[in-house]
């Protein structure tokens, strides 16, 4: 049975999805944009940044299932612009250990609200 999660501390759904969904130990987070959900905007135009409010806001909807960074096991990285493929890598790695996610990362033509970096994950 599929059960939908919400948290107050990261931005709510824009559309017709869940912030994510629980299912058999499963938590699937939607893609989250690097929008602070205090102000609705983001946090400024620098990739670092954005990475980092995009993982926070992650680390939000997972707290509400009760789980940690560390029970994520697969991420989706989708960038505006592979050039900032070090510098989200860099602040993304500030958030795991060993063994890291599965993950992938794409370029993407273009994210919602001009966003540079969006982020979905898969925890248990």
């Amino acid at each position: 049975m599929k059960g939908k999660l919400e948290s107050q501390n990261a931005p709510a759904a824009i559309g017709p999805y869940s912030q994510a969904t629980q299912a058999e130990g499963f938590v699937f987070v939607s893609g989250q944009l690097p929008i602070d959900c205090k102000t609705g905007e983001f946090p400024s135009g620098d990739i670092a940044a954005q990475t980092r409010q995009s993982l926070e806001n992650i680390r939000a909807i997972l707290k509400e299932a009760g789980y940690g960074m560390e029970r994520i096991l697969k991420t989706t990285v989708y960038l505006q612009d592979m050039n900032d493929f070090a510098e989200m890598n860099r602040v993304y790695a500030e958030y795991f250990e060993e063994p890291y996610p599965a993950r992938a990362a794409f370029q993407v033509a273009k994210l919602p609200k001009g966003a540079r970096v969006e982020i979905e994950a898969v925890a248990k």
